[in-house]
C-alpha cells in the first residue's frame, strides 16, 4: 500500500482529515503535554518590562498543522522544502521561501515520533511502534517496519541505514532500502526515567546516544557493538527522583570531541575516538546543546541560556533574563543563537555576548523541539501545530500580541485543510 503527496482535490482531503482525527480515539493521550512544559512560569516585574521592549525577529512566513497532544514533532529542512508531521497521521510538505504547502501524505497512522530524513526517504514513527519510510519525491509508501515501542524521537537515516530510538530505551537499526533488521541495541534503564524525544547522532561508522542513568555510549554502526560508553553523570541523591540523571537530548560533535549533557547532572565533552573524558562542568538541563567553532551552548532547566569554550568549559556567559522559562535545545546560525521557550516565543541571542537581540511570539504553544535552520532563516514548530519561519535579523518595531497570529491554528478540521491550501475553501 502507498500513500502519495495530495496536491489537489480539496473535498477528499478534508474527509481524510476528519477520518484520521476520529481514529485517535482509541489512543488516551489527555493530559500528557503538560510534561512537556512544565508549571507556568511566573516572572518579575523588571523580567517583563525588560523583555517587553526587545525588538521581535523579522516573519518570513507561518503555517499550520494538527496540535501536537502527546507527541513532540521536528520539522526538518531538505531539498528547499519544510516537512512536518502532526499526531493526527498527515505528513505536510511546505516550500521553505514561501511556506506555502505543496503536498500531504495522508500515512493512516496515528504518529508519535518524526519527521526524519536520509537516503532520499521520509521517515516517521508510530505510538505502535512502527517505523514508516516514504519516497521524499513521489511520497509514496516503501516500506512500514514494527520495532519493540512507541518511537518518540525522529528516525535518522544515513549510509545506508535507518536508526530509531524507541521509548523503551532500545536503538534498532534497519536497512534503509527494505527496513529489514540489522540489529538492536538495549541500554540498562533505571526504575525511574525522563520522557525523552532524544534520538541518536550519526557520525561516520558510529552512532552516539545518550541514556537515562547519564551514559554516553558509541556504538559502531554496522554491528551494533559498543565501540566506548563513558559517564555524562552519575546518579546521586536520596530518593529515585533526586537520582535521577538522564540524557535526555542529543549529542553534539565537532571533529575532536562528542558533548553531552544530563539532567541533574553534568555537560562534558569526551574525544570520539576513545571516549577519555576532555572537560566537564556541573549543570542541569533536559533541553539540550549545540556548538559551533568557539563555544558549547546549553539551555539550562531554569531557563538561563550558557556559553562554555568548548576546549575546556570555562564559562564565558550567562543569559539569565529568561530564568522561570523553559528553554527548546538552541540552534547555532551564523552569529545569533536560537531558542524557543514555554511561552511560544523564539528568542534571538547574540553568539559573542549573550545579549537578547530579538524576541517574537507564535501562538503561545511551547516550542520544545530544535529550530529548524532555513535558507534564509529558521523555522519552528509549537505543540499547537504553529509552524513559524523568521529571519536571524531584528525589527525595530513592537512585538506581535498574544494571540495575534493564532486564527489559523483553532479552526475545525475543513478550516484547517483550507488554510493550509490556499486554492482550497471550505
Amino acid at each position: 500500500m502507498t500513500a502519495s503527496f495530495l496536491l489537489s482535490g480539496c473535498a477528499g482531503m478534508i474527509d481524510m482529515a476528519r477520518d484520521v482525527a476520529s481514529s485517535l480515539a482509541d489512543i488516551d493521550i489527555s493530559g500528557v503535554t503538560e510534561m512537556f512544559v512544565g508549571k507556568a512560569p511566573e516572572l518579575s516585574p523588571e523580567q517583563l518590562a525588560q523583555l517587553e521592549v526587545i525588538p521581535p525577529a523579522r516573519s518570513l512566513w507561518k503555517a499550520g498543522v494538527e496540535e501536537g497532544q502527546a507527541a513532540v514533532f521536528l520539522p526538518v529542512f531538505e531539498n528547499g522544502t519544510v516537512y512536518v508531521a502532526s499526531t493526527d497521521g498527515l505528513l505536510v510538505r511546505f516550500n521553505a521561501t514561501t511556506g506555502k504547502a505543496s503536498g500531504v501524505i495522508d500515512t493512516k497512522h496515528k504518529l508519535s515520533g518524526g519527521v526524519g530524513t536520509g537516503e532520499g526517504l521520509l521517515l516517521v514513527g508510530t505510538f505502535k511502534g512502527e517505523v514508516l519510510a516514504f519516497d521524499e519525491k513521489s511520497g509514496n509508501r516503501l516500506w512500514k517496519a514494527q520495532v519493540s515501542t512507541e518511537v518518540l524521537s525522529p528516525p535518522h537515516a544515513a549510509n545506508g541505514m535507518v536508526v530509531i530510538r524507541t521509548g523503551d530505551g532500545r536503538i534498532f537499526s534497519l536497512e534503509a532500502s527494505s527496513g529489514k533488521r540489522k540489529w538492536i541495541y538495549q541500554g540498562a534503564t533505571p526504575s525511574l526515567t525522563v520522557r525523552s524525544f532524544a534520538g541518536v547522532l550519526i557520525s561516520d561508522d558510529t552512532v552516539y546516544a545518550g541514556f537515562a542513568g547519564g551514559k554516553l555510549v558509541a556504538i559502531n554502526s554496522l554491528t551494533g557493538s559498543v565501540s566506548w560508553e563513558a559517564a555524562v553523570a552519575r546518579p546521586k541523591g536520596a530518593s529515585e527522583l533526586e537520582r535521577i540523571a538522564d540524557i535526555t537530548s542529543l549529542p553534539v560533535m565537532d571533529e575532536q570531541q562528542v558533548c553531552a549533557v544530563a539532567y541533574q547532572g553534568r555537560v562534558a565533552c569526551f574525544e570520539i575516538t576513545t571516549g577519555t573524558q576532555i572537560w566537564a562542568q556541573d549543570v542541569s538541563s533536559n533541553a539540550g546543546l549545540a556548538m559551533d567553532n568557539h563555544y558549547l551552548y546549553v539551555s539550562e532547566n531554569k531557563g538561563a541560556l550558557v556559553a562554555y569554550d568548548k576546549k575546556d568549559g570555562t564559562r564565558i556567559w550567562t543569559q539569565s533574563l529568561l530564568d522561570g522559562i523553559r528553554l527548546s535545545p538552541p540552534l547555532v546560525r551564523d552569529a545569533r543563537i536560537i531558542v524557543g521557550d514555554s511561552l511560544g516565543y523564539v528568542n534571538l541571542i547574540r553568539n559573542d555576548n549573550g545579549a537578547i537581540v530579538a524576541r517574537s511570539l507564535t501562538d503561545e504553544g511551547a516550542i520544545v523541539t530544535r529550530p529548524v535552520p532555513l535558507p534564509d532563516g529558521f523555522a519552528v514548530q509549537t505543540l499547537k501545530g504553529g509552524i513559524y519561519a523568521f529571519s536571524t535579523e531584528s525589527m525595530a518595531v513592537p512585538p506581535l500580541l498574544p494571540g495575534q497570529s493564532s486564527s489559523i491554528l483553532r479552526s475545525p478540521q475543513s478550516q484547517f485543510l483550507c488554510a493550509l491550501l490556499p486554492f482550497c475553501t471550505p
